[in-house]
């Protein structure tokens, strides 16, 4: 199996109740030895939009959700201390910044609300969630043999876009995106920044860019995006087991191509 080199005990996803966060919770349940705890978050676990992972939690009780608003700071303290609770002494391994949101908008409609609400979610809450769950990060690559890095270990997964590529103007006819695309080439750069500041305690950190996939955010009017959300989370797990400290500050793509930056 292409995950067979993925060999953690505890995960946490953000977004995880639909799209690429769902399908990431499917495909860690799906493993030969699934993670010991799945840290499911999202917005509103008792919402109708999180009908899907509430099933998925009473069928396997390794996965645990909790509420979390990534644009929330209180919110995220709260989230942190729930999954300490839970792990007792044990560290997290792995930590998939998924949560995100896009505004299609063209340049001339911009607004500076949406500018910093999409920035609020889309950077500045990986950013917060690096800093909340650093100790247990810490702690996972203490607790983990050798002097490498990998996602076994200790790593975060910023869940950044094509779209933010300032070198590549992705699809630029097909939407502008503004505010979505700023935020990401932002959180490309925070990524590159927590990879300098983290290496040091043990812990990798990557941008990936899932491809153009059919989920709710992706498919906007008539056009349907190439990629299914298992053939993403698949590929991009692919790419998660086979990574160490050379990757550290990459941005990669769901079949582990370097994206221009």
């Amino acid at each position: 199996s292409s995950m067979a080199g993925l060999q953690i005990c505890s995960v946490l996803v953000t977004g995880a109740n639909r799209g690429l966060g769902l399908g990431f919770v499917q495909h860690f349940l799906r493993m030969p030895n699934p993670p010991q705890w799945i840290f499911a978050t999202c917005r509103d676990p008792k919402g109708q939009r999180a009908q899907e992972l509430q099933n998925l939690a009473s069928k396997h009780p390794n996965v645990i959700i909790i509420p979390l608003e990534v644009a929330d700071p209180t919110s995220i303290k709260a989230a942190a201390a729930k999954v300490g609770e839970h792990l007792g002494g044990s560290g997290l391994n792995l930590l998939i910044n998924n949560a995100g949101i896009a505004k299609p908008n063209s340049l001339d409609n911009e607004t500076p609300e949406n500018m910093i609400q999409i920035y609020t979610t889309n950077t500045v809450g990986p950013l917060l969630m690096g800093q909340a769950f650093l100790p247990l990060l810490k702690k996972a690559a203490q607790g983990s043999p050798g002097s490498g890095l990998s996602c076994s270990k200790a790593a975060i997964v910023n869940m950044s876009s094509y779209a933010g590529s300032i070198e590549d103007m992705y699809v630029w006819d097909f939407g502008q995106i503004v505010s979505y695309r700023c935020s990401k080439a932002a959180l490309n750069m925070l990524s590159r920044c927590q990879s300098l500041a983290y290496k040091e305690h043990g812990i990798l950190c990557v941008a990936l860019h899932p491809g153009w996939v059919q989920t709710d955010m992706g498919s906007r009017g008539s056009y349907k995006p190439p990629l299914t959300v298992d053939n993403s989370v698949q590929g991009m797990l692919k790419v998660l087991s086979s990574i160490s400290e050379k990757e550290t500050g990459a941005f990669l793509d769901w079949e582990g191509k370097v994206v221009p930056w």
